[in-house]
């Protein structure tokens, strides 16, 4: 393992560690990461302007809930090397937490979002504490069964409305109950703002002392052990923080499509579509997740809607081909292509 990667034994005073993050966030290379972040979320902002079609801001609103729910995950699967193929628990939790609390109490859906998040990285630490002992397969395995069960007991739950889920009574368009019926638009804004937020805390905690601890974490838990990193504790507040902003999508969610049932937020196909954008696009990058997201997702609805009305199953068949073109071709991801390429050049520039 590269140990240039860990962090020091030594620990800092919290003054000092704050201004040494400070530093490395604006410093060199990380301040052009900030510069393109905010451009491209520029440019994200005033997409839906030109894209008048409703369909295509519904793919723009699904594409960026999803790049920001996988870069969620990314930030435990990622960097920390936690392979979980359960989050759709987390994602059904804010969106059940939400929906309740709205539909039952008034609520209003940005309180929602906070307790749901809050719910889910409680939740996340409850079940971090036996998961994270696991290792490798153990772990990805432990993560499905839980995300199962957690599906059963929705299905059976009365409260939340069984298997019949809960529909979100129509109001008039507001910000306030985040609801709007006719214009998509403040829908594009809010998943934006999502994956904004989540990138931002990605982009501040890569280079901290969390990021190098969980890169650490990822290359070899013995070694980082040995040289001062608390393997346990990185684990558990990757998963708390990763839980936490996958709720917060969850949330989202529903209050954009306004219905829910167990099987449209906690089914096992949600945790494996959280997880492919930040694969394919680079796992363990900032912008791994939104490339990913942009090939995926759009992919995924747009042969559904062309080629899933035979039933013969084409759409599934054409995105799981590109799947494997795309894991066989790049299995380091898309950007990987791009990092290349930037590698050969400067060493042609080279003397």
């Amino acid at each position: 393992m590269n140990t240039a990667t860990l962090p020091e034994a030594a620990p800092a005073t919290k003054a000092s560690t704050a201004r040494e993050a400070a530093a490395k966030a604006f410093s060199g290379g990380r301040r052009r990461s900030l510069i393109v972040g905010a451009f491209v979320l520029a440019g994200l902002a005033a997409l839906p302007y030109a894209v008048t079609d409703v369909y295509l801001q519904n793919v723009l609103i699904l594409t960026l809930l999803y790049a920001a729910v996988s870069q969620s995950w990314n930030i435990l699967g990622g960097y920390c090397g936690q392979i979980s193929l359960g989050h759709a628990l987390y994602f059904g939790i804010g969106a059940y937490a939400t929906s309740v609390l709205f539909v039952t109490y008034g609520i209003l859906p940005w309180g929602g979002m906070v307790v749901g998040g809050s719910l889910s990285a409680l939740v996340a630490l409850g079940l971090g504490y036996p998961c994270f002992r696991l290792a490798g397969h153990y772990f990805s395995i432990a993560t499905i069964v839980i995300a199962e069960i957690g599906l059963l007991l929705v299905h059976n739950w009365d409260f939340v409305g069984g298997a019949t889920g809960i529909q979100w009574p129509f109001n008039p368009d507001s910000w306030w109950t985040l609801q709007f019926a006719r214009n998509k638009i403040p829908y594009v804004h809010c998943a934006l703002a999502l994956f904004a937020v989540t990138w931002l805390v990605t982009y501040l905690i890569e280079e901290s002392r969390w990021g190098y601890g969980w890169r650490a974490v990822k290359d070899d838990a013995v070694a980082a052990q040995s040289l001062g990193v608390e393997v346990f504790r990185s684990k558990m507040a990757a998963g708390a923080i990763s839980a936490f902003l996958t709720a917060v999508g969850g949330g989202f969610y529903a209050a954009y499509v306004s219905y829910i049932d167990p099987e449209s937020v906690m089914s096992f196909r949600f945790s494996l579509l959280f997880a492919l954008p930040a694969v394919l696009g680079g796992i363990g990058t900032l912008w791994g997740a939104l490339v990913g997201a942009v090939i995926l997702i759009p992919l995924t609805e747009i042969s559904r809607s062309y080629l899933g009305g035979s039933g013969s199953g084409v759409d599934l068949m054409f995105y799981g081909l590109l799947v494997m073109v795309v894991a066989l071709a790049r299995p380091e991801g898309v950007l990987s292509l791009f990092r290349r390429t930037r590698t050969a050049r400067s060493a042609e520039a080279a003397p």
